[in-house]
């Protein structure tokens, strides 16, 4: 099974895709949004569930980081991923604007690394801001085609964007296109970073900030993640390895959707349902990258 092979091909498949609907939906000349049935909550479902997953094998990971430690008993893995999970939930809920601020980075940086690091490890001085350039048009795009609902998820999320953010936004997006070019020549890729970065953009294009997050986090970030971890759980045989890696997935995948079912349902006791799903979707959201992305770099630092 070639990992990088699967990787370049589903990414092609997904500009492709992505172009028809400037090439035949007329409302996008318009630039109008597609409208999506239930919007909120069918964003809200194919996150929690297919989003989430990519992140469902955290706890083997984290066996071996608690066994790299010299802690016999793994179980203690799940407290602690918990209490960081808490942590961020806390601080949102103490520092709106600073932890969105810090949320927005990190996810930045982790779209971006992760999105880049296929098939190949890329060693180079800085290359982390490159990440981050990179993965920040999961952010920019939004706020350039549809800038007032973008802000207004923000109030949502009890943050207010006050400031003038408009000639920052360019130079962000310009260094953002760049960036493609450097991991690109790093690794020898063909281009396919470049037609991930295009993808981004006209689904911001064609959809609404939140449509066009739920379709690159579900179906480019969250599925390229699961490709890797099918590739570590088979290298030979991909069905195989898929077969194993749903099986594996499922419990956690369970339980967070669950538990983002049963925030939902509080929520709603203070707020009306759409803010109780965007605040579930994304500070949910935040409170578990956080724990994965620092679960990664143990990982990565270990295995040094």
């Amino acid at each position: 099974m070639n990992l990088y092979k699967i990787n370049k091909e589903y990414s092609l498949f997904l500009f492709f895709f992505s172009l028809l609907f400037l090439t035949i939906v007329p409302e996008i000349l318009d630039r109008k949004n597609i409208l999506v049935p239930f919007q909120t909550i069918t964003c809200f479902f194919l996150i929690s569930i297919i989003g989430v997953s990519h992140g469902a094998l955290d706890h083997l990971k984290g066996y071996k980081i608690i066994k790299s430690y010299g802690i016999k008993n793994r179980y203690y893995f799940y407290p602690i991923y918990i209490f960081f999970s808490l942590i961020v939930i806390i601080l949102w809920k103490l520092f709106p604007s600073l932890t969105l601020l810090l949320f927005l980075i990190v996810a930045s940086f982790h779209f971006g690394k992760e999105d880049s690091s296929i098939g190949s490890t890329i060693k180079r001085r800085f290359i982390s801001i490159f990440f981050f350039l990179k993965g920040s048009i999961v952010i920019l795009a939004p706020l350039l085609f549809h800038a007032d609902e973008t802000i207004k998820i923000f109030e949502t999320l009890n943050v207010n964007l006050t400031m003038s953010y408009e000639n920052l936004l360019l130079v962000l997006l310009i260094l953002s296109f760049l960036s493609n070019f450097f991991i690109m020549y790093w690794t020898n890729n063909g281009g396919f970073f470049m037609a991930d970065w295009l993808t981004i953009m006209v689904l911001n294009s064609s959809f609404s900030p939140l449509v066009a997050f739920t379709i690159y986090f579900c179906f480019l970030h969250s599925v390229r993640h699961s490709f890797a971890l099918i590739y570590d759980l088979n290298k030979d045989d991909f069905n195989k390895g898929l077969k194993k890696f749903i099986k594996k997935a499922l419990p956690l995948t369970f339980i967070t959707s669950i538990l983002f079912i049963v925030s939902t349902y509080f929520l709603t006791n203070y707020y009306v349902l759409n803010d109780a799903l965007l605040k579930v979707i994304f500070i949910g959201l935040a409170s578990l990258t956080f724990p994965h992305i620092l679960l990664e770099y143990l990982l990565e630092k270990n295995e040094k």
